[in-house]
């Protein structure tokens, strides 16, 4: 085997390296960008941890409040606590820092510099050279990490004995406040701020209040009856709970596991369909060498050997095209990283700057998968190499048509791919689901053969006066094992390429009508936050930056204003090992059904109780049905005597894991709290949108007063359309599709030119049949109509059935591995325009495929090739 291997496989790689290197090169497309992908979302989530590390450290628990801040008279209970051995109070804010003219996000962390050592390290105040080594517990002094110096302009390092000492501008509440640069701390991550917790709870108004208590217990303590015997305490305070020191790195791991595996099958798809282009280039190969095998087979070499001779050609194939594909992977994924960061558009790992973490084990499993994808693409050629009739081959005719039974298995699996479909996700991930695809595609590939008859079998008569099409029709007719064989890789890729279509258009359309509700108003101000956007779940309390009802009704004042709205946002952490869910109070006056995107209709309140609105991840994750009472809430805002009534559930795409939205008037009565984060403004017919938000910057500039440095302060607030909103909410839709739509184009070029090397496979092994019809009086253009006409037959029904596959897998992406994963739903809208003009451009390109095909194997030689048998 190594012999021929060596002599008669070698000399057909060289005299059509072309060829072949088309199909090494799918196999390294699929492998590459299956692997990089992996390497992004590993390298980046294995950074994001690294820094969550670095910035909580290793204790043994954390308190944490469900919303908000906590008395720190808990800190005084838990540090005289016997089987505590160590407890580290923390202050947390988001805040903003002045960077130049502009304002930059910033972490600010207040901390105890006497029990934070052992704890966490990483944030322990470094001194700058020449400093006071007792600055981290003066007031006025920060410590920056490296992230926060490069986000605000300063040198990595302090030049030791400048003249000019450095400072940073940080807002808190309503003013800015200039501190002294007194070192750093060596904690990576995003931009970071340290400084002693005292001068943080009084710059920023949290003085008695928290955020969280890192603890050390004493050795032996029982960490579940530890955390059951303070909860059980009758002075327990509400809305205090424990979490585990690695939820908050579970949790971003949680929320982008979905976002992860998505994205990672369907860069398996190009890797899918290039399955389909080995088999269609060692189809070729073997269709051009079938009189060599034969003789071969004369020779002595068993049809076994053959089989193992076509398949060990298909595993060096997909041996280099593995190997290739881990290196351009490799690379691909450093580019990434270095210009893209670690976000691939889902917005989990924002401003995450990760160094590539290269995983011997993922190089292992993509390098498998590519190989063991070349042996399924080389499985079918080598099996028509093992059945060749040698003396028919010999003499040039071919092996008979088969006329198999294979519809029956084609039902079976779609059938099965439809029980798949319905079945529940295991751990979040739609495992079921991605089978059904697979189960309905390969059943539809399946049944092409059966599908190729029933149709055309019903056309043959309306083309039976006319030769040429009558040819063209009859042999796709007659050779429908062939046929399949040809349209197969056009069937997947398509197939594919129309579900993708699909999906992304009816989730952009939803996002659209989704948008048209939520925001019904013509401008939008919000207080400025450096907390907000992203999906990374943190959820830190940003409650720093709110609207006074004062300047509110201000608003409502201004010339041009016709009517305002409100409403106010905070983080609930319902569940420690979940990301925190959003707490939406808004004016419902006019009924929920306009101002939320309901999915159904509202229920009616109970007397006595509360109603609350919760998005669709809060059904599946939480049990939040309509018509129940959500008792969680109560425990979380601390009203043991409240009742809230889930009266309704809505569509909200900006929250993965789930929304509460309640009236406005609602949630002041029970929390007495009447400043709001985002107001929005109706226009007055006539009303000039800019003069309106020129009038709104001035309120606010006159209301805060002057900032830092004589700065005007009107940047602390945000003003935008909705225009603009839309245009920016689609963009990054867009922008989260980039990859699929990238992905997706890959997938199609393969398959494409799969096409090419089917056609050319099918049309080269005919020649003596093109010189048999020259030698009937056939011209040239004739035989040339007539592959034309074939390549127009055979992938015009590998277009209908990867259109009808598409829609059916499809259907699949949208009603259940969107649900699944995402925890959404959306309406279905086919886009019939783009998927017929995507089925008439692969049609077209089949047909001039097989036309040029035909150029080649229609040459002068073909009358020759009658003579080879005489």
């Amino acid at each position: 085997m190594r012999a021929l291997l060596g002599t008669f496989s070698w000399q057909e790689l060289r005299h059509h390296p072309w060829r072949n290197a088309a199909a090494v090169l799918a196999v390294m497309l699929g492998v590459a960008l299956a692997f990089s992908v992996q390497l992004i979302n590993a390298s980046a989530l294995d950074e994001f941890s690294s820094a969550v590390r670095s910035v909580n450290g290793e204790p043994d628990l954390e308190v944490r409040a469900v919303q908000g801040g906590f008395d720190e008279a808990v800190f005084a209970r838990l540090a005289r606590h016997p089987q505590v051995a160590l407890a580290s109070p923390v202050v947390e804010v988001q805040g903003l820092a002045l960077a130049g003219d502009s304002q930059v996000p910033i972490r600010v962390i207040g901390i105890d510099a006497l029990t934070l050592p052992t704890i966490a390290p990483a944030l322990m105040p470094q001194a700058a050279a020449g400093a006071d080594r007792f600055a981290l517990f003066a007031p006025g002094q920060v410590f920056l990490n490296l992230a926060a110096r490069d986000a605000l302009g300063l040198p990595a390092q302090s030049a030791p004995g400048a003249g000019k000492a450095e400072t940073v501008q940080l807002r808190g509440g309503d003013a800015w406040h200039s501190l002294a640069v007194a070192g750093h701390v060596a904690a990576g991550g995003k931009a970071l701020a340290v400084l002693d917790i005292a001068a943080a709870q009084e710059l920023f108004g949290r003085i008695g209040q928290l955020s969280r208590i890192d603890l050390r217990l004493a050795p032996g303590t029982d960490r579940a009856a530890f955390i059951a015997s303070l909860q059980k305490s009758p002075d327990w305070p509400a809305g205090v709970q424990f979490a585990e020191p690695g939820d908050a790195a579970q949790r971003v791991s949680n929320l982008s596991r979905a976002y992860r595996v998505n994205l990672t099958v369907l860069a398996l798809v190009a890797l899918f369909t290039g399955a389909f282009l080995v088999f269609s280039v060692l189809a070729l190969s073997v269709a051009k060498r079938a009189q060599q095998f034969a003789l071969l087979g004369v020779l002595g070499l068993t049809p076994r050997e053959r089989l193992r001779l076509v398949l060990a050609e298909s595993l060096v194939l997909g041996l280099i095209g593995s190997a290739a594909g881990l290196a351009l992977g490799t690379a691909l994924a450093a580019f990434a990283l270095r210009v893209l960061g670690g976000d691939l558009g889902g917005g989990y790992f924002e401003g995450v700057a990760p160094t590539l973490h290269w995983s011997a084990g993922a190089a292992l499993l993509y390098g498998g998968l590519g190989v063991v994808a070349a042996l399924v693409g080389g499985w079918w050629p080598a099996r028509a190499a093992q059945s060749l009739p040698e003396a028919q081959t010999l003499k040039g005719l071919g092996a008979a048509p088969t006329q198999g039974n294979g519809h029956w298995l084609a039902l079976g699996l779609i059938a099965l791919g439809a029980v798949l479909a319905n079945l529940p996700a295991i751990g979040g991930i739609p495992v079921a689901a991605y089978l059904s695809v697979a189960c309905l595609l390969v059943g539809g590939i399946t049944a092409l053969p059966w599908l190729i008859a029933l149709l055309y079998d019903r056309v043959a008569p309306l083309f039976s006066q006319r030769v040429l099409p009558m040819l063209a029709v009859e042999r796709a007719r007659r050779m429908r094992g062939t046929a399949a064989v040809a349209v197969s890789g056009v069937v997947a890729s398509l197939s594919l390429a129309v579900a993708l279509t699909v999906m992304v258009a009816s989730f952009r359309d939803s996002v659209t009508q989704w948008l048209d509700v939520v925001l019904p108003a013509d401008l939008y101000v919000r207080a400025t936050s450096g907390g907000r956007g992203g999906n990374s779940g943190g959820g830190s309390s940003t409650d720093t930056a709110t609207f006074a009802p004062a300047f509110v009704q201000s608003l409502a004042q201004l010339p041009g204003v016709a009517r305002t709205g409100t409403l106010r946002t905070q983080p609930l952490q319902l569940d420690a090992a979940r990301p925190a869910v959003a707490l939406i109070a808004r004016s419902l006056e006019g009924g929920a059904a306009q101002s939320l995107p309901l999915v159904g209709s509202a229920l009616t309140v109970p007397e006595g109780q509360v109603g609350i609105y919760v998005s669709e991840p809060m059904v599946e994750l939480y049990g939040a049905k309509p018509g129940t009472v959500f008792a969680p809430l109560s425990a979380a805002m601390g009203k043991a005597g409240a009742s809230f009534f889930v009266a309704g559930v809505w569509r909200d795409y900006a929250r993965q894991f789930g929304a509460i939205a309640m009236d406005a008037r609602d949630f002041e009565r029970l929390t007495g709290e009447r400043n709001v984060s985002d107001v929005a403004l109706w226009l007055a017919p006539g009303a000039s949108e800019g003069a309106v938000q020129a009038a709104v910057r001035e309120l606010a500039a006159r209301q805060e007063g002057q900032g830092a440095q004589g700065k005007s302060s009107e940047g602390s607030v945000e003003i935008a359309s909705v225009g603009q909103i839309r245009a920016t909410s689609l963009r990054i839709f867009d922008r989260s599709f980039a990859v699929t739509y990238w992905l997706q184009a890959v997938a199609i070029a393969i398959g494409l030119f799969g096409i090419a090397a089917s056609f050319s496979a099918q049309v080269l092994a005919r020649r003596k049949e093109f010189g048999l019809l020259a030698h009937l009086g056939f011209t040239r253009r004739q035989v040339l109509a007539v592959v034309a006409g074939e390549g127009a037959a055979w992938t015009a029904i590998g277009a209908v059935a990867g259109l009808g596959l598409g829609l059916a897998v499809s259907v699949v992406l949208v009603k259940v591995v969107n649900p699944q994963s995402f925890h959404w739903s959306m309406d279905l809208l086919v886009p019939w325009e783009r998927l017929l003009a995507l089925c008439a451009a692969v049609v077209a390109a089949g047909t001039v495929t097989a036309w040029m095909a035909g150029r080649a194997a229609a040459g002068k030689d073909v009358v020759l090739a009658v003579k080879e048998d005489w």
